[in-house]
């Protein structure tokens, strides 16, 4: 075999030392993008040399290539794994070896990156690459509204999280430091739908069902939807406010009243007038626009 090996490497003027660095680096992270850096790149390239010979060698082991040359990436199943678009291997049977457990909170995560690029596929705002470009404000109020869950506040957890997501080339990250800020943006590769499949998804969206006012998966155009409402609030405000005081006006009574005092219309005149501001007040509070960020 090795003698095989050696005579389509020579033809290629490729080494065993460029195949075993190709090899360590598939088996190592499981995938190659060729646009994630210079070093990939140049794999990804000697790949596309070395694909059969590749494909045969891994087949021993039972690992399966899902090769996508529109978005040039290449990733690695275990044996037993569904592969998008491949027919089951039937004489495989499923082992623990070469996978990987993912945590909640990546799963999480990968669930809800899933649908923001869904939302932008549909929208058509997926570039050349197929990539698509979410904020990191939209990604938490999506994860909210989907599952109830926050991204961890802690920056060094947060780091980790998005690193692992970068390490499996589902994402693209410009700079980690930035995670704490809401106005960062992240670019999400079409590898993610490898990971979600669009049975799963419509089953998470289906379960949510969520109210007409609360979007589902977070616009990026308008990240806050209490905006809404608390620019209706303040349309309606000033006619309702006017409503108070006018409830507060005495009709003339028919019965014959002894007119009062100077003293007694003064105090009258000013609870009537202490009334009225309450009044007014209170129903200012109740037509209050909501705040984005709470009281």
């Amino acid at each position: 075999m090795l003698t095989t090996i050696d005579k389509e490497l020579d033809q290629e003027g490729l080494s065993q030392r460029d195949f075993s660095e190709l090899l360590v680096r598939l088996l190592d992270y499981g995938v190659i993008c060729r646009d994630e850096s210079q070093i990939e790149q140049q794999l990804y390239d000697r790949y596309l040399r070395l694909e059969e010979l590749v494909g045969d060698y891994l087949s021993l082991l039972g690992i399966r290539i899902q090769h996508d040359r529109r978005f040039q990436f290449v990733r690695l199943y275990p044996p037993g794994a569904q592969v998008p678009g491949m027919v089951d291997d039937e004489t495989t049977q499923a082992t623990p070896a070469f996978r990987s457990r993912l945590n909640q909170n990546e799963v999480a995560l990968i669930l809800v990156l899933r649908a923001q690029y869904d939302k932008a596929l549909r929208e058509g705002l997926v570039d050349e690459q197929g990539c698509v470009m979410v904020s990191l404000e939209a990604l938490s109020i999506a994860m909210k509204n989907l599952l109830k869950r926050t991204l961890p506040d802690n920056l060094t957890e947060r780091k980790t999280l998005f690193r692992r997501l970068k390490q499996l080339r589902l994402v693209q990250i410009s700079n980690d430091d930035d995670l704490t800020n809401s106005d960062m943006w992240l670019r999400v590769r079409p590898m993610i739908m490898s990971y979600v499949s669009d049975q799963v998804l419509a089953e998470l969206l289906e379960e949510k069902n969520p109210a007409a006012d609360e979007p589902l998966v977070a616009d990026e155009e308008q990240p806050a939807a209490a905006e809404t409402g608390a620019d209706a609030a303040q349309e309606q405000a000033p006619e309702q406010l006017a409503e108070p005081t006018a409830d507060l006006q005495e009709e003339p009574s028919e019965e014959p009243t002894e007119e009062p005092s100077e003293e007694q219309s003064e105090e009258q005149s000013e609870e009537q007038s202490e009334d009225n501001n309450k009044a007014a007040a209170a129903a200012a509070d109740q037509h209050k626009p909501a705040s984005l960020f709470g009281e």
